[in-house]
């Protein structure tokens, strides 16, 4: 009898064990921001933020200067090698002022091409509604 409920104990602790969630890992996000193709100008600055896989919870720091005027919008494309374009993945909400602080939810498969390297921030201007500035992003393990 108290075998038996050693047992029950022990199986029902390793269950529990088994169905713990996962501890969320959290990642370094960083680009840096480059003239988009056909874009003469020299932009500077880039995209530093954290990626939570757990929550697909994407928090950003934008910063740039050396555009052709104000930023009229900004967003997360791909999914994009670089140098290729691809459509907006998420908006980036404004105002649009330089540092640029926020956070955004991505799906799975957008977190996925997050994490291959293959999206971008892109800055729009008047004088480029198609985007004046990129970066592409880049994950790291956060040590």
């Amino acid at each position: 009898m108290m075998r038996s409920s050693v047992f029950m104990a022990m199986a029902l602790a390793g269950s529990v064990a088994v169905v713990t969630p996962a501890m969320a890992r959290t990642f370094h996000v960083m680009g840096q921001f480059a003239p988009s193709a056909g874009v003469t100008g020299t932009p500077t600055g880039g995209v530093t933020g954290t990626l939570d896989d757990k929550r697909n919870l994407v928090t950003y720091r934008l910063s740039w200067s050396g555009l052709s005027g104000p930023v009229t919008a900004a967003h997360f494309h791909g999914p994009a090698d670089p140098g290729q374009d691809a459509g907006v993945m998420v908006p980036i909400s404004g105002p649009y002022n330089s540092p640029l602080r926020g956070s955004v939810m991505m799906t799975a498969d957008q977190v996925a091409a997050l994490r291959a390297g293959r999206v971008y921030v892109n800055l729009h201007t008047a004088a480029h509604p198609d985007g004046e500035a990129r970066a592409q992003l880049q994950v790291q393990d956060k040590h």
